[in-house]
């Protein structure tokens, strides 16, 4: 069933019926995508001397269960310019609206040197003109490996910096990537994607430009049956006092 939806004086017509979800979930299994040199996650039953938070156990009638896990290197994740500032800056606060126009982009990276590059050419010629809240960027070869790829040490295609600034100056506010970071992941510290994105010059006090409500989401998937186009975007956070979240971007056919 198609409801009609009012956003930012446009009127659209999506069917909650049919969500796309582009999230890869948390798991405790070699099936978790892992980055930045960390263990996979941990989610096991909480442990009172014999007794097991687990009904399987015999000894709890609910399941109960302690969850370890890092958002930002064990699946899709939303973080705000706090990943990056010296000053303390929340996603939940940064975050205050979740339904977005979005354009869905696949792009096909260049070479460089020893590194695959998404670049501001082909993200310009991907939007063509188009004027958007969110950019999903669906990188090309789309293996669903990407599900359970284990990152760390294997330098993954990321953003080049005139390519985030192009994004910023195209006044989009959400960006979404299949990869782990919008940056290279040996760069010395240099976050030139996440600063250019954000628009922060000194991460030591934030310059009164800096986009504190603009979000990076990283380690999604986009399954290659949904097609390149204009949808609305739910990005959906978890209540996290943190700089990321684990979350839950679902796409809606418009």
């Amino acid at each position: 069933m198609k409801t009609t939806i009012n956003h930012n004086n446009s009127t659209i017509q999506v069917d909650l019926s049919e969500p796309i979800d582009i999230s890869i979930p948390i798991t405790n299994d070699a099936q978790n995508p892992i980055a930045w040199y960390i263990e996979k996650p941990v989610i096991e039953p909480v442990e009172f001397g014999e007794w097991i938070g687990k009904v399987s156990s015999g000894m709890s009638s609910t399941n109960f269960n302690n969850i370890l896990f890092n958002p930002h290197g064990h699946g899709t994740h939303t973080e705000c310019l706090g990943h990056i500032t010296r000053d303390f800056y929340s996603i939940n606060q940064a975050l205050k609206q979740f339904f977005f126009l979005a354009e869905l982009v696949s792009i096909n990276l260049e070479k460089q040197k020893d590194d695959f590059v998404v670049t501001k050419e082909v993200i310009e010629k991907a939007l063509d003109g188009k004027k958007t809240e969110a950019i999903i960027i669906r990188t090309l070869p789309n293996e669903t490996s990407k599900k359970s790829r284990k990152y760390s040490h294997t330098n993954p295609p990321y953003l080049e910096e005139a390519a985030a600034i192009f994004i910023r100056e195209s006044g989009i506010q959400h960006l979404l990537i299949d990869l782990p970071s919008v940056d290279k992941e040996k760069d010395e510290g240099k976050l030139l994607a996440h600063k250019a994105f954000w628009n922060v010059t000194n991460v030591n006090e934030l310059n009164a430009d800096a986009r504190v409500n603009a979000t990076i989401t990283e380690l999604i998937f986009v399954d290659d049956a949904v097609l390149d186009g204009s949808y609305l975007l739910n990005l959906q956070i978890a209540s996290f006092e943190n700089d990321a979240s684990p979350s839950k971007p679902i796409l809606y056919k418009i």
